[in-house]
């Protein structure tokens, strides 16, 4: 099947299919004498495994030792889960900093009248930021 149809099986754009291509993720399809790139089912488990791990956020290094686990009948449960582990101590440490974020927003946006009036401190806040006050909003 050529790049559009793999593309459609899978759920993975053909633009990202080239991409991870050309950073070693996939391997470079065969090719017809035309020039056309042709995959097998195979190569179509793969992107779905690929597309799958996306979608749980997991990065391209990630991607690429999760491949490798998948792809070596022989490996640990104990790398897999510790793996997954560390994803998510990083997906824990993203939340924390988007809540953070909302609350500081939060706070400027009770803060500000949002009337006629020209001043907010919200773009107060945004020309001169307060790192102690914006974190404690965070709290």
């Amino acid at each position: 099947m050529n790049i559009g149809e793999a593309a459609k099986a899978s759920g993975v754009s053909a633009k990202m299919i080239r991409h991870y291509e050309s950073v070693g993720l996939f391997p470079e399809a065969r090719r017809t004498e035309a020039g056309y790139r042709q995959y097998t089912d195979k190569e179509l488990n793969t992107l779905r495994f690929i597309r799958h791990s996306r979608d749980l956020g997991f990065s391209i290094e990630q991607i690429r030792e999760l491949l490798g686990l998948w792809q070596n009948r022989r490996r640990s449960s104990r790398q897999v889960k510790a793996l997954a582990q560390t994803h998510i101590d990083e997906l824990d440490a993203k939340l924390k900093e988007l809540q953070s974020m909302k609350a500081t927003l939060e706070h400027l946006v009770h803060c500000c009248h949002g009337d006629e009036r020209p001043d907010c401190p919200i773009i107060e806040s945004l020309e001169h930021p307060h790192p102690a006050r914006d974190a404690q909003a965070g709290q």
